[in-house]
């Protein structure tokens, strides 16, 4: 980002910085949508759709657009001749690699506005940016909505920006370096005038989210790679599946798009499966490490990789979380911020009872964190496919956030105690320690 006071020279026809947001935000919408429509388009005149008319295509396009920013469609179904016999249901389930596309697009839009902005001009950008992707999306569910299908003209508006401002920032950010310099406050000019014990607390604080952070991840980077592992080992029931539907190239291929968009729920799911709490397909449903119990779910090929039965060795995935959590401990040993269990041996002179004391709360901060974090994850990846029983899909978010973070928290108990150990630093610590030695 620009800071210095003199403005460079610029090639060119000189363009407003609101200007230039406007169109960065135009170029993301028309690229996120031809990303939809393209696959769309290619099924349609394919003959893969018994609707013929492309109008109708494309409305579903504009749906499918509006629903992977997270904007809930409503849904309307009649089952009779008469308006008594109408169902109504909203189909909420976010499809979050879809997310991934408009974030990532801006992520680049914001890397390039921050090279164009001086560290009080980013607001301008960013807003003209923001204005006109709320107006794509209020445009979009406009043109887009039939009395089948609709989309809430407010949530389409607000709710895609929210996507596509998380990537600007996030672009913007690392272009600038630092959040200084991002909004022209400096966040250690503040810590200096804080006393000792504050800095004590707040990096001790800081370094226990960022520690649920890591613990949150590694057990998602570990459940994805347990869902491919199952995936590779039921592939035959998974190709089964597609052979029996028939779909043909362009079908199969737009078949695979729509499950490589719902792909990372799936990992969201295998982490609430790991975590003992398991999720839901549809209501009455259960998908856990003990026990499968679902009723007939759509043919759809990557379900045939569910896991069925009472499974022998299932409780063994809970192991999953707790090595999480052991790599969350040692990453906080090494961080060397462990200000609490210093203060703790400040206060008590036996290092017998101040070591397990600071390693429980430890465990509880951390895993209360991770808790934090993977509740965010199950919230995102829940939600209902519309009318029927399938309106609860997913994991239930709080339920499973506390398995996890239970787990997570006895994993980084083990982590925190065996960190001095692998770090080799075990040597000299005495279970019993004079306040004096301490305070030096």
């Amino acid at each position: 980002m620009n800071s210095k006071a003199v403005k460079p020279q610029r090639d060119g026809i000189p363009m407003p910085l609101w200007l230039q947001g406007a169109f960065e935000s135009a170029q993301m919408f028309v690229i996120s949508a031809l990303i939809v429509a393209i696959p769309l388009a290619a099924t349609w005149l394919s003959g893969g759709f018994a609707q013929q008319d492309g109008a109708v295509v494309a409305r579903l396009a504009g749906q499918i657009w509006l629903l992977g920013h997270g904007v809930p469609l409503n849904l309307t179904m009649g089952s009779g001749p008469s308006s008594a016999s109408l169902e109504t249901g909203v189909f909420s389930l976010l499809p979050l690699g879809l997310v991934l596309v408009p974030f990532f697009l801006s992520w680049r839009a914001g890397r390039r506005l921050a090279r164009a902005s001086y560290t009080d001009q980013l607001w301008q950008p960013l807003m003209g940016a923001a204005i006109v992707y709320a107006a794509a999306g209020l445009a979009t569910a406009f043109i887009c909505s039939d009395p089948g299908i609709s989309a809430p003209l407010l949530a389409a508006t607000f709710i895609p920006v929210i996507p596509a401002g998380a990537g600007l920032i996030v672009g913007a950010r690392l272009e600038a370096g630092s959040w200084s310099r991002l909004v022209g406050m400096s966040a250690a000019d503040w810590i200096e005038k804080t006393s000792q014990d504050q800095r004590w607390a707040g990096s001790y604080v800081w370094t226990v989210v960022r520690s649920g952070f890591v613990a949150a991840m590694a057990a998602l980077a570990l459940s994805a790679l347990m869902l491919a592992i199952n995936l590779m080992a039921r592939w035959a029931d998974v190709v089964a599946v597609y052979q029996a539907l028939r779909p043909g190239i362009i079908g199969g291929s737009a078949l695979t798009v729509s499950q490589l968009a719902f792909m990372p729920n799936f990992a969201i799911w295998t982490l609430a499966w790991v975590g003992g709490d398991g999720f839901q397909l549809g209501v009455g449903s259960s998908v856990s490490p003990l026990e499968t119990s679902v009723a007939p779910v759509p043919p759809i090929p990557i379900l045939a990789a569910l896991p069925t039965g009472t499974l022998t060795w299932g409780f063994a995935a809970l192991l999953i979380p707790i090595i999480a959590g052991v790599l969350a401990g040692w990453w906080f040993v090494r961080e060397g911020e462990n200000h609490f269990d210093e203060w703790l041996s400040l206060k008590v002179r036996f290092r017998w009872l101040s070591l397990p004391g600071s390693t429980i709360v430890l465990g509880a901060v951390i895993g209360l964190a991770g808790a934090a974090f993977s509740w965010v994850l199950f919230a995102l990846a829940h939600g209902s496919a519309g009318i029927g029983r399938l309106t609860d899909i997913g994991p239930d978010p709080l339920s499973a956030a506390l398995w996890v973070g239970a787990e997570i928290g006895i994993g980084v108990m083990l982590g925190s105690l065996a960190g001095p150990w692998l770090e080799g630093e075990h040597e000299g610590m005495p279970l019993l320690r004079r306040r004096e030695d301490i305070a030096e």
